[in-house]
């Protein structure tokens, strides 16, 4: 299993029952502070809303996502099945960690950081809409969760990992439900992370079915696509829709990359605005989070 060295592949491998979202009442942020590198702004003609990436003809890549969602009343989990089944492949992939979900899985979170195969963005303090959400409220959604990944990363190091190519603050962002306002957008950039979307939804919260979800996935993955799936207990059959198509991806010729790998590779393709498939299909969230209304994440 292709694993960082500094971990016994026994700490590495899947808990039974991890997976398992559990209520947790508590909203308060335990996080520590800590002093981050200072940040760099993202390049005008990278800002905004990263959906896919345009190859050269004949480059066949494209890149896996996994969100690590928490909200302030759960304790999400950690789909370790998924996870072993990408080292068992050799796949990389780009897991956006809530900062939230990183204190909670403090060594989960330090795996995947230490872990040369994947990289790690920024998916809020606790998942929140970024429409809704303004302020000094909203800068601490993207503020803690940078802090926390950084703790994790330094968990890693302590633990004996090479996390010298891991940037001390991440560069990547995903925004909760695929929503943003123009403000949320301009503080990300600003901060330096760079906005990333995705074009093909496995739609992963319903509960789809593994050979469905693989075979919408597979005919909607094109050279350049960024797939959205997770990895914390909310996505439902995730793991074994992965068994069917990584597979049949390596079959078509397809190459795995991190975001970060694929936006090196090409040229982003980039919408000034957020969404899941089209604009506007947010509202239902930026609605519900208005009226104080939890609805589960699609993403």
């Amino acid at each position: 299993m292709a694993a960082p060295a500094c971990y016994a592949p026994s700490a590495l491998k899947a808990v039974p029952g991890e997976e398992k979202v559990q209520p947790h009442t508590s909203s308060g942020n335990t996080l520590a502070e800590r002093l981050l590198p200072p940040v760099r702004p993202v390049a005008g003609a990278l800002a905004g809303s990263i959906r896919r990436v345009n190859l050269p003809a004949g480059v066949k890549m494209v890149a896996l996502t996994f969100d690590l969602c928490e909200a302030s009343s759960e304790v999400s989990g950690y789909d370790g099945a998924l996870v072993d089944y990408l080292r068992d492949q050799n796949v990389q992939a780009t897991f956006f960690a809530g900062g939230k979900w990183a204190v909670s899985h403090p060594e989960r979170a330090s795996q995947i950081i230490a872990d040369p195969l994947f990289e790690v963005g920024n998916h809020t303090w606790s998942h929140a809409n970024m429409t809704v959400t303004t302020g000094t409220t909203m800068q601490r959604q993207v503020d803690d969760a940078d802090m926390a990944i950084a703790a994790r990363r330094a968990g890693a190091q302590a633990a004996g990992c090479n996390v010298a190519d891991v940037p001390e603050r991440t560069t990547l962002f995903r925004f909760p439900y695929g929503s943003c306002s123009a403000d949320s957008m301009a503080y990300v950039n600003e901060t330096g992370h760079l906005a990333i979307q995705w074009d093909v939804d496995s739609g992963d919260p319903a509960f789809l079915g593994a050979k469905f979800m693989a075979e919408a996935m597979l005919k909607a993955i094109k050279p350049g696509s960024i797939v959205l799936m997770h990895a914390n207990g909310r996505g439902k059959h995730t793991a074994e829709a992965l068994r069917i198509l990584i597979p049949a991806l390596k079959a078509k010729g397809y190459q795995f990359a991190t975001v970060s790998q694929l936006i090196a590779a090409g040229t982003p393709v980039i919408a000034a605005t957020c969404y899941s498939e089209r604009p506007g299909d947010t509202k239902v969230y930026d609605d519900a989070a208005r009226a104080g209304r939890r609805i589960l994440p699609t993403q």
